[in-house]
């Protein structure tokens, strides 16, 4: 079994304190997707510009690299918004698997508004949406209600994570 897995979805889900719960319940790594966005990205998103597909192509490239130094697994909390995205990093770990924090665009938008320390514009939420392609229906994706208590979401995760045929 590939212990992998990717917390994804826009911005404002809860993927970094999903990622995190599940990391230190497995006993997993956890790569944390936006510490290795690159300066001028970042630089891009303060300032509400949003990234286009050449912007993260070497993020993606890094975050495969860093599924491939874990073969034992680890918990990457990614964006992953298209399909190409998500191909990407399963071209590094075979068997990965996606958890997709599923959330109105209302209810991101007020999570991101709140934030104090984060680069991330609330200007961006909207494109996230509009980049988003759902990854339901491909392989090894689990949908989740973002809005439910972390907690929860953490068993589920881990229930999910010790099947072994995916749901």
């Amino acid at each position: 079994m590939n212990d992998s897995l990717v917390i994804m979805g826009v911005s404002g889900c809860g993927k970094s304190s999903l990622a995190a719960a599940v990391a230190e319940a497995e006993g997993l790594p956890l790569v944390e997707g936006d510490a290795h966005h690159s300066e001028a990205s970042r630089e891009k998103m303060r300032a509400g510009v949003a990234l286009t597909d050449a912007d993260r192509a070497g993020w993606l490239e890094r975050l495969a690299a860093e599924l491939c130094a874990h073969p034992q697994g680890c918990v990457l909390a990614c964006s992953a918004l298209r399909r190409s995205y998500r191909d990407v990093l399963r071209s590094a770990s075979p068997g990965l698997r996606f958890a997709f924090l599923d959330i109105a665009p209302e209810e991101a938008q007020a999570r991101v508004a709140a934030r104090s320390a984060h680069f991330f514009s609330p200007r961006l939420v909207d494109n996230q949406f509009a980049t988003l392609e759902s990854p339901l229906g491909e392989p090894r994706v689990r949908r989740l209600d973002a809005t439910a208590p972390l907690s929860r979401l953490q068993t589920e995760v881990s229930t999910w994570l010790h099947t072994e045929e995916p749901a």
